[in-house]
């Protein structure tokens, strides 16, 4: 009994395997393979949390799917009125920006101020103007739906939107790891390490670091490749745009 409670204290007292993982990449779906592989003490559990994140808010709520808007211009004497369309580069944008941004596109191409949008920041819902003689056509895109506003096609005055604006469509960034275990989201197992909402603005740079580690299971003994995912609350991956993603973790033995 005794020999038994020596090695115990022994194992206590032992010092721990600690250390920590550094991973870089321009994509927010990648796989670092590890040459040699860092083999565990079989004997031992071992634990992850994320220490540090750093990057730039580059995911864009505008992408191919929304950042075209669908014009009619209604020419005097004719029944048929003349169809066009103003893109915009795929970024982050908001409610003002988009205005800033078409008023000017619609200048380039002999326009006026065709249509504006308001944010309502009591129903946070959006007020569209449209100039006499103009249309906007929602139903070809993803814009309208972004902006509250039904799949229709709206002539000259004013529209409040049905829905409030998801201009921002992200509410949480969920940082998952394959060899972490132990966690869960609405009851279904999820290798999420870390999860925050960034502090900054769009096109700001974002370092998170962690106030208090969450430290999670490790699956196995030996780690030979970790993917690694940045997506969104609904686990969609996001789009950083060409910009680095490094992230730290500290590994430690139990």
């Amino acid at each position: 009994m005794t020999e038994e409670i020596l090695k115990q204290i022994a194992k206590n007292t032992k010092p721990k395997q600690s250390f920590q993982i550094i991973l870089s990449s321009k994509l927010t779906n990648f796989n670092t393979k590890f040459n040699p592989p860092i083999h565990l003490n079989k004997d031992s559990s071992y634990e992850i949390a994320l220490v540090n994140l750093e990057t730039y808010y580059s995911f864009p709520n505008i992408d191919k799917n929304n950042n075209t808007l669908y014009f009619r211009k209604l020419v005097k004497n004719s029944g048929i009125p003349e169809r066009f369309s103003v893109r915009i580069p795929i970024g982050s944008y908001e409610i003002d920006d988009l205005n800033k941004v078409f008023a000017d596109k619609l200048k380039r191409e002999g326009h006026g101020k065709v249509v504006t949008f308001t944010p309502n920041l009591n129903t946070l819902k959006c007020i569209m103007k449209i100039e006499d003689g103009y249309q906007i056509n929602f139903r070809k895109n993803e814009l309208g739906a972004l902006l509250g506003f039904s799949r229709d096609i709206y002539s000259k005055g004013y529209y409040k939107s049905k829905l409030p604006i998801n201009i921002n469509n992200i509410s949480s960034i969920f940082i998952n790891i394959d060899i972490a275990s132990g966690s869960y989201v609405n009851g279904v197992t999820r290798p999420i390490i870390y999860s925050f909402f960034p502090e900054v603005s769009p096109g700001y740079k974002i370092v998170e670091n962690p106030r208090n580690l969450v430290y999670l299971p490790i699956a196995g003994n030996m780690i030979d490749h970790i993917n690694t995912k940045i997506t969104d609350q609904d686990f969609n991956e996001l789009n950083s745009r060409g910009e680095n993603i490094t992230l730290r973790f500290h590994i430690r033995e139990v």
